[in-house]
């Protein structure tokens, strides 16, 4: 059974960061592209941040320059370094493997 676990989120003031993660179970990290999701509230889901399995990076322009996604594949964990945290990055963060999603974590960046 896969599963994907996102940890990491919670309320944050602006200007401030936060390390969010997925734990995968039954699924295996290193293979094909993973990405970090988020949706605001009213708003559609859009894509964050994507990372291949040769390890490049992609960034949505939002966020480009503050955060970094990372993966460990040894144990089965994604990242997402969020620095220079802005109130328009409030939303629920997901991670997405092909056809997978973990439940969701909330981060809320407010003074």
């Amino acid at each position: 059974q896969v599963q994907l676990v996102e940890s990491g989120g919670g309320l944050v003031q602006p200007g401030g960061s936060l390390r969010l993660s997925c734990a995968g179970s039954g699924i295996i990290f290193r293979i094909n592209v993973m990405h970090w999701y988020r949706q605001a509230p009213g708003k559609q889901r859009e894509l964050v941040a994507s990372i291949g399995s040769n390890g490049r990076t992609n960034y949505a322009d939002a966020v480009k320059g503050r955060f970094t996604i990372s993966r460990d594949n040894a144990k089965n964990t994604m990242y997402l370094q969020m620095n220079s945290l802005k109130p328009e990055d409030t939303a629920v963060y997901y991670c997405n493997k092909a056809e997978y999603w973990g439940q969701g974590t909330q981060v809320t960046v407010s003074p």
